[in-house]
């Protein structure tokens, strides 16, 4: 199997679910093999809120390809970026990694397009909604992106940064934020909702609506594991 490499600590609390999530894998439904090696680079989450605020992605991709190139020489095979918004750059950094690195926005568009999706909502932080990063992979596959209102998005925002990236889960959030989903499904027609924040399947751990919530962590996951065990193919198929 290949050593996986994750980026992880933004924030801490989805990094502890990556890890879960992975050896969950392996203890139920890949079994007959041993457990994968995962190298853990767990990062100031505050140095990377500070290049976002002010938009400076050169210095935000050097920062990210020394955590990766430190990955490369602990033994990683290969690379994953434990949250969304940092995807931002995703483009950028993979043409100068020195190992693959798997993107959680180009999974979980290859996720939509297999369950048949063609009109999704979007949660996240503000700035994965207002940018384009996230939508273009999808309209390029004739998947509409659809994202709350300006004031549902600052909400989101303010949530997601003074309770749930510290692990405080509200039920009166969790309510205001299944309300904002609501809507989009009456108002919009949408029919799936992604959870574009790696924080927000903490809180938002059911679907609702008789729509799918997608889990962007768990299919990233999923990602991961299938390419762990790529030189296994033979003994799991």
């Amino acid at each position: 199997m290949k050593t996986i490499g994750i980026i992880g600590g933004i924030g801490p609390e989805s990094t502890v679910d990556y890890y879960k999530e992975i050896i969950a894998a392996f203890h139920t439904k890949y079994s007959d093999l041993a457990y994968p090696e995962i190298i853990v680079y767990s990062v100031n989450m505050n140095e990377l809120l500070k290049f976002i605020e002010t938009k400076n992605w050169p210095e935000l991709s050097e920062w990210l390809l020394e955590k990766i190139f430190s990955l490369h020489r602990a033994g990683a095979d290969f690379a994953a970026i434990a949250s969304n918004t940092p995807h931002i750059i995703f483009d950028e950094i993979k043409t100068k990694s020195p190992i693959p690195l798997l993107s959680i926005v180009e999974a979980t568009c290859n996720k939509a397009q297999e369950m048949g999706l063609k009109n999704v909502g979007l949660m996240g932080t503000k700035l994965t909604m207002e940018a384009e990063f996230y939508k273009k992979p999808f309209i390029s596959k004739g998947i509409s992106v659809v994202v709350p209102s300006e004031a549902e998005q600052q909400l989101i925002q303010h949530k997601l940064f003074s309770e749930i990236e510290l692990g405080i889960f509200k039920d009166s959030t969790r309510e205001e934020l299944l309300s904002i989903a609501k809507r989009m499904v009456d108002a919009e027609g949408i029919d799936a909702l992604i959870l574009g924040c790696t924080e927000l399947p903490l809180i938002l751990t059911e679907s609702k609506y008789r729509i799918p919530f997608l889990n962007t962590s768990a299919i990233h996951c999923e990602s991961i594991i299938t390419h762990c065990i790529e030189a296994n193919k033979g003994i799991v198929e």
